[in-house]
This record gives C-alpha cells, structure tokens and sequence, in this order.
C-alpha cells in the first residue's frame, strides 16, 4: 500500500473521447466498465466523462479512507445533487451540514433497534397479505410485487398511514424518475436544460408532492407520538421556526423512496439466484420448515435463521441494490500515493469490490453458506459495504436487514417461485441496481 506521493499527477485509466470522454462506454455497459478498468489499472482509477475526471477506488482501505477516516472532506457533490434533487429536494441522502445533522438526529428514533423490533410482526403481516393473493401456477411480476409490497411497510412503519389508495401513484412517480435518470441527456447535459426525462421526473415529482403535502396536513391535525411526520412537525429551532411543510416533504419522499427500493431489490435478486440455485432454495427451505414448522416467522426466530440471513448477504454481495457511491472532496486528500483535489469526482463501486476475487473465494458463485463468522471476522473492513460506512451509512439499514429475513421467511415457507425461461437479468445505471426489465416469477405452492 502506497502512502508516498506518486509522481504522475493522476492515476492510470482508460482513455476517453473528446468532449463526452469515457461516458458513452461507461453508459453502454457500466459495469461491466467498473469492473475491466479496476482489474485492468488497479485499485485507483481516473477516467474523464463531461463533468471532469472521476476517481474509482476499488480497494477497501482506499474507501474506508473516504467514507470513514477523512470523511469530512468529503461532501455528496454535483453528480449525486444532480440525480437525487430533483426528485428528493434536500432530504437526508443529499443534504450537507447542519441540515443533515439536524434533521437526521430527528428520524433516527424511528430506526432505533428497540423501535424496529416494533416492526416485525406488521412486516410479516403485510407479506402474508400480499403472498394470499397469490394463486398456485400464475406468473407474477416479481419486482413490481416486491416494491408494492415494501412501499406499503415503509408507509405504515414510519409514517403511519396506509397508502393502499396511493401505492399505484406513489410506485408510477418513483419508476418515472428512475427510469429517467439512466438516460444519457440527463447525465451529459447542464442541469437547467429541459430535456424530456427531466420533464418525466417534474411530472413525477408533482404527483408525489400531492399526496405528501396531504400526508403532512393530515398529521399537522392528526399528530401521533411516533411517525416521523409528526416529529418533524414539533422541532423548532432556538427562535422558534420550525420546519418548513417543503423540507418535511423533502424528507418523506427521501424515506419513501430509499425505504422500500432497495428492499424491493434485495429481495428480487434473491428470488432470481434462488431460482437458479435449488441446492441453496432446499437448505433454505430446510431451515424454514425446522425454525418455523408451518408459523409465520417473528423477531424471536430470527436468531435461528441463520441460513436465511446468509441468503440475504450472498445477495446483496453479488447484486448490491446500490452499486456504487459518489462524493467530492471538499479539501485535497492523498489517496494510494495520488492527490484527490476538489473538483474531481470520487466513485467507490460495491459491484467491483463484493466481486473481488482477493476477498472472496470464486467470487462470481452464490454461496451463502461462506457467509461464517470466521470469513466475515477475515474479511477486510469494506470488502463489503451495500449500505456505505462511517457517518452517512444508511440509516435504515437494520429496517432493511429485518425486512428482507422476515420477507424471504414467509414466502418462501410456502411457495416456490420459478424464474420464466429466457429471462435475463440486465440492469439500470442509476442510483439503484434496477433491473431493466420485470422479473417473471411463476408462483408454486409447497
């Protein structure tokens, strides 16, 4: 590990075109353009796109750096503002400062352990619910399903309201906006240009606002001592102001959106390598049927749900809801022996490093059982890292781990899910590892 400064001014990388630089590979195949140019230049690499160079980390001691020792020099940037904003405002993935301290010390309550213990049986609840409806033989929409059924949990969770009412606006909106956020013109092209994704994602923003500034409204009369809502409504600075109805919108939709769409990921990858795996789905049912013995599963079982839990890691190992992260330091900082100066970008892949073959034995296999205290005690710090690290690590990341077992449990204690012959698995470039196309499940009764 280099701690001197290097003598070139940059670190290696592929070269680019005039003008767009290496965005059109990148955008053609992102990762696998992550992936060659970390095995082919190594643990740090530049590349040039329209916004300037970008910085890809690829080792953990280099991302630990960023996200947890100097992470003070480090803020969202540009590239993250760009995407996030418009549909989010200043929530609390994209605001800096006081702000994000401020406002993430008022949700953290409802992401306390003993507050998401609370969650459990509503979660198992909803799932059952959901799986009722479902009829032995028909092919479902696997992802749709998922992130209908997660965006009611999360509305219930910490909200407290139903949104069954809603659910079809509120998935519409956020699909709009992901949708356009992969395309080219809204990557390559300035901000203010009104290109027609941009328009899709103020289209979808309008529909979102309408129904949460009516959620606020409610809760303004109808406050209650636990949703988030309600307590963002109660805090007041030392004068006396308190929060604007637009900030609080700005952290609900922030919630509503990072709180049931990785979920809804993880879980739609999962039944997609476990469709492909039956030695995993039997071990897996195996371990249902003697924990559970035909019950729904609760917070007590998850104890005993070891394999489960190994499932869901080996998952978001392979397929990281969230494939990469993005910030921009704010002062120079010496990485690998190269100065990181302010303006460029600094991109740390989950995608490359969860498929390293230096961390993980036959990296591309899904194997949940490596997943062993003795591997993860080996493990370097950020070998794996799906829900980031230091200070901005995902706040709902319990919520999320405590869902996905509780999900996995109770579906698959009663049905198996055959993936649709001939369906692939070809994923989005955006702020989420969405796959492009819907994911065929054709649902089987044990």
């Amino acid at each position: 590990m280099r701690l001197t400064r290097s003598t070139e001014s940059r670190p290696p990388g592929p070269d680019g075109l005039p003008l767009v630089g290496t965005q059109l590979s990148f955008l053609r195949d992102p990762y696998g353009f992550m992936t060659e140019t970390a095995r082919e230049y190594g643990d740090i690499v530049s590349w040039k796109d329209p916004g300037g160079y970008v910085y890809q980390l690829n080792h953990p001691e280099y991302i630990e750096q960023v996200l947890v020792q100097n992470n003070q020099h480090y803020v969202k940037g540009d590239l993250f503002q760009n995407t996030l904003r418009p549909i989010t405002g200043n929530g609390i993935l994209n605001s800096e400062g006081e702000v994000w301290r401020r406002n993430r010390h008022l949700i953290q309550p409802a992401f306390h352990p003993e507050r998401i213990r609370e969650y459990a049986t509503m979660m198992t609840d909803f799932t059952t619910e959901t799986i009722e409806t479902w009829v032995d033989g028909e092919t479902r929409p696997f992802h749709e399903e998922m992130s209908t059924l997660t965006l009611k949990i999360v509305a219930r969770a910490l909200f407290g309201v139903g949104i069954d009412d809603h659910v079809d606006t509120v998935a519409a909106a956020l699909d709009d906006f992901m949708l356009a956020s992969e395309t080219l013109s809204h990557y390559v092209l300035p901000p203010g240009i009104p290109t027609p994704s941009r328009r899709r994602i103020a289209r979808a923003r309008e529909r979102l606002d309408a129904l949460i500034y009516d959620m606020i409204e409610d809760r303004r009369s109808n406050p209650t001592d636990g949703d988030v809502i309600s307590k963002l409504l109660e805090v007041s600075d030392e004068g006396g102001a308190t929060l604007s109805d637009e900030q609080i919108r700005d952290e609900v939709v922030t919630l509503l959106l990072a709180g049931h769409e990785t979920t809804a990921l993880a879980m739609t990858f999962s039944a997609y390598l476990l469709s492909k795996h039956s030695a995993v789905e039997a071990r897996l049912v195996e371990e249902l049927e003697t924990v559970l013995d035909g019950s729904p599963p609760t917070m007590a079982d998850l104890e005993d749900l070891e394999y489960t839990e190994q499932v869901v890691k080996e998952s978001m190992r392979l397929y990281p809801p969230v494939p990469a992260i993005v910030r921009e330091p704010v002062k120079p900082d010496l990485i690998g022996g190269y100065e990181i100066p302010p303006g460029v970008t600094v991109q740390m892949q989950q995608w490359v490093v969860h498929r390293d073959p230096r961390w993980y034995d036959d990296p591309l296999a899904f194997r949940p059982g490596r997943w062993t205290d003795e591997m993860e005690a080996e493990l370097p710090k950020l070998a794996y890292f799906p829900f980031a690290a230091g200070p901005r690590r995902c706040i709902g990341d319990r919520f999320a781990m405590l869902e996905a077992r509780l999900l996995l449990a109770t579906i698959y204690q009663r049905y198996h899910l055959e993936l649709v012959p001939g369906t692939e698995l070809d994923l989005m470039a955006t702020i989420t590892a969405r796959p492009k196309h819907e994911i065929p499940m054709t649902i089987r009764e044990r």
